[in-house]
């Protein structure tokens, strides 16, 4: 397997927006979903994943409310806002069109 890569923190941003556009969740799932579906690659440390969870609950692109997880504790699920919809938009086009760039840089070099 290979080594799992760090992220930025706009990516991380997009990475919880389109993780959470799925279902509401706990911190700590995030961080699992994101694991899971980047097949390990991807791997979001606890330093990071809740300083963005404040930081995009500050901006309303999404909201939390306290509830139960799965083996009964006490957990925040965080879900996306409208505004957070909107944004997820945005950042996904915007990444769709970094990404084209990047990858017709790197074929022609």
């Amino acid at each position: 397997m290979a080594p799992s890569m760090e992220i930025l923190q706009g990516t991380l941003d997009l990475l919880i927006l389109k993780t959470l556009a799925l279902e509401p969740m706990h911190g700590w799932g995030v961080a699992q979903r994101i694991q899971q579906v980047s097949r390990e690659a991807l791997q979001v440390q606890q330093g990071s994943l809740y300083p963005a969870l404040y930081r995009l609950e500050r901006k309303k692109w999404i909201r939390a409310e306290w509830g139960a997880s799965e083996n009964n504790r006490r957990a925040k699920f965080y879900s996306l806002t409208k505004t957070g919809r909107q944004q997820l938009e945005r950042e996904m086009a915007d990444w769709e069109r970094l990404s084209s760039a990047v990858t017709l840089i790197l074929q022609r070099a």
